[in-house]
């Protein structure tokens, strides 16, 4: 327990507050979509317009995810500071591992677009076909993959091991909300797939 602490601080109640954010967003969006998928909710606070509504979500789910990468970041400026790399790896490791990171997150976001991104299918708004190009022929679930290589390089940049820690339990955070996505977002294309062949 004395070698747990000298990179935790227990104590800090940044930490806390930064892996319930954490936990919070893909719950809530999970919650949010299938409610929407199921009741409308927020296409009818929009008129019935499907798009404003994705839209308005979009907003919502990139600017709570700003947020929880400052809660991050101030959770990492509690924690012990401990050399964890040789330089000049203590720089260019965290430099390359957020570089690709962010090169995954956005050109995800660029193949599918904004409905895609934000849960549009949900919202009735389906894609043609499913995106096969970079990063989708690299990666399944290239957005997730990226935002985790973020929070490993700013731990590493940072020289937090906490971060690392924190990281882990975004990690498993992430496959747990895929394990309700994944699924579900199959369940609405095959429906739509099923009512084509129907017709």
């Amino acid at each position: 327990m004395d070698a747990l602490s000298t990179i935790v601080n227990a104590s800090a109640t940044s930490l806390y507050v930064s892996l319930l954010s954490i936990a919070f967003n893909p719950t809530a969006w999970n919650i949010v979509a299938r409610n929407e998928y199921r009741n409308k909710t927020i296409t009818r606070m929009f008129g019935g317009n499907a798009r404003y509504g994705c839209y308005f979500l979009a907003i919502m789910i990139f600017s709570f995810g700003v947020l929880r990468d400052h809660l991050y970041q101030r959770a990492l400026s509690d924690q012990p500071r401990v050399s964890m790399l040789a330089a000049p790896y203590d720089t260019l490791v965290p430099i390359v591992l957020f570089a690709i990171g962010q090169l995954f997150v956005v050109t995800s976001t660029l193949a599918l677009g904004i409905t895609g991104t934000f849960l549009g299918d949900y919202f009735g708004i389906l894609m043609d076909h499913r995106v096969q190009g970079f990063p989708f022929n690299v990666l399944r679930d290239p957005m997730y993959v990226g935002s985790t290589m973020c929070f490993v390089a700013t731990a590493l940049w940072y020289e937090r091991p906490a971060g690392l820690l924190v990281t882990l339990y975004v990690y498993i955070v992430y496959l747990i909300a895929l394990r309700f996505e994944g699924p579900f977002t199959d369940m609405i294309y095959s429906k739509r797939t099923s009512a084509k062949k129907a017709l």
